[in-house]
């Protein structure tokens, strides 16, 4: 099972790192900007992989479900466990995805840039990334555990691994 949780974190991490730099590089300026979404998309990639193989997130997501007595498995666990997912990774990464923009916009004008504060910044950003990662987080979840499971060699329905029936 701990295959499974370095597959998931994996998935997990790239995907929501793909999703919020992209969400921010668009939201974030006039125009689209390639190198701006690429930087950040590495950048956050790296810190949610170090993330998912620091945090268990399983465990994590299980005791949260289990104090508030909740069916694993039923809907307001699903819901649980992709806010406790959310709220784990999603300020780190709108944190370095602020601080590399401010970064690049400010070394692009040398340093003529008028932007807002640090703070309207982040928060703008925060509130929009905490809604597009809880939605991914729900939406792929489901799909990431199957092909984890699968790319694990384990068998979902508990029987043997899937390559030795």
């Amino acid at each position: 099972m701990k295959k499974v949780g370095i597959i998931m974190s994996v998935l997990m991490g790239v995907t929501m790192s793909f999703c919020l730099s992209l969400t921010n590089s668009i939201v974030s300026a006039d125009k689209f900007d390639m190198t701006q979404f690429l930087i950040s998309f590495g950048a956050s990639a790296v810190l949610s992989l170090i993330i998912g193989l620091i945090v268990p997130m399983k465990k994590v997501e299980d005791g949260a479900c289990k104090a508030m007595k909740l069916r694993e498995n039923s809907v307001p666990a699903k819901l649980v466990s992709a806010f406790i997912s959310d709220i784990i990774y999603t300020p780190i990464l709108t944190l370095s995805m602020i601080i590399i923009v401010r970064k690049m916009v400010m070394k692009m004008s040398h340093g003529h840039a008028v932007l807002p504060s640090f703070a309207t910044m982040f928060i703008k950003s925060f509130i929009l990334s905490l809604a597009v990662a809880y939605i991914i987080i729900l939406i792929v979840t489901p799909i990431f555990l199957k092909l984890s499971l699968k790319l694990a060699g384990v068998n979902p329905a508990g029987g043997p691994p899937a390559d030795k029936k």
